[in-house]
Order: C-alpha cells, then sequence, then structure tokens
C-alpha cells in the first residue's frame, strides 16, 4: 500500500509540476516544446531550504531527506523523500504519520511576506489534504535581501 500511496503523490507530483507553468504560449511551458530535458536549477547534491507561512513552516532538504519544521517542533521530523525533477522543476514524495507529503518546487522569485527577502523558487507542500504555500532557495541559488 505504502508504494501505492507513494506513487499517486508522485504522479500528482509530476501533473502539478506540468501545471505550474500552463498558460505561457505554445505548447503552455516556456522553451522549446521539443526539449524534455529534466529541471537542473537545482542539482541533486544541492540543499533546499523552505520556508511559509500561514500557517508557519519550513525546513530542508538533503540527502533524501526533507526535515519539516513548524513552530511546535522547531528541530523538524524527519521524512525520508523520493525526488523527481520534470520539466517545470522537482518534486519531492514521501509519508508521515499515513499521510502522502508531496513538495513541489518550481523556479519562479517569492517573497515570503515577513521579510525583505527575495528567494529564487516558489515550493508547494502537500501534507495529506491540506496545502502549504512558501518559498525555497539553495546554497548555490540564495536568497537575496532587497531595499525599498
Amino acid at each position: 500500500m505504502r508504494k501505492a500511496l507513494a506513487g499517486g503523490a508522485m504522479a500528482c507530483a509530476m501533473v502539478s509540476l506540468a501545471a505550474c507553468h500552463q498558460g505561457h504560449g505554445s505548447g503552455d511551458l516556456p522553451g522549446d516544446p521539443d526539449d524534455h530535458t529534466p529541471f537542473a536549477r537545482i542539482a541533486e547534491g544541492d540543499t533546499v531550504r523552505l520556508t511559509g507561512t500561514e500557517p508557519f513552516w519550513g525546513g530542508t532538504v538533503a540527502s533524501g531527506t526533507f526535515t519539516y519544521t513548524t513552530p511546535e517542533q522547531p528541530d523538524g521530523v524527519a521524512i525520508p523523500v523520493e525526488r523527481f525533477a520534470g520539466r517545470a522543476g522537482l518534486s519531492f514524495t514521501g509519508e508521515l504519520e499515513g499521510k502522502t507529503v508531496a513538495l513541489m518546487i518550481t523556479e519562479g522569485q517569492c517573497n515570503d511576506g515577513m521579510s525583505s527577502r527575495r528567494y529564487p523558487f516558489t515550493a508547494t507542500l502537500k501534507l495529506g489534504d491540506e496545502q502549504r504555500e512558501g518559498c525555497a532557495a539553495t546554497d548555490a541559488l540564495p536568497a537575496t535581501e532587497t531595499t525599498n
């Protein structure tokens, strides 16, 4: 059953990654419609840092583990995840307390709404039926401070 859940989450994540760039003109995805190269802006060995608000959440993805943090669990919960690189971004899928976890990372400027930092990626986290939005960065592509 666990493999069926992970497979369903993976299919959902893949559809979500493709849907994130719909409406950009010919072929729905930017660039060459014949290019089927997987998303490569975040290398397999990169650590992805995440932050989200309302409700507050965050964490990191590194070495096949999503460490999910909340104000109630500041040290985080380690969730083994599988990585999938689609055309428009990455997904990481796993399971937490019987709930499917699907984390989707797509390219696009993001602001956490609480600071002047700008992030190079957006993050969408599905925990079972609950969806959370946030921002993401890596060491190679970090968040930057902006001035108004």
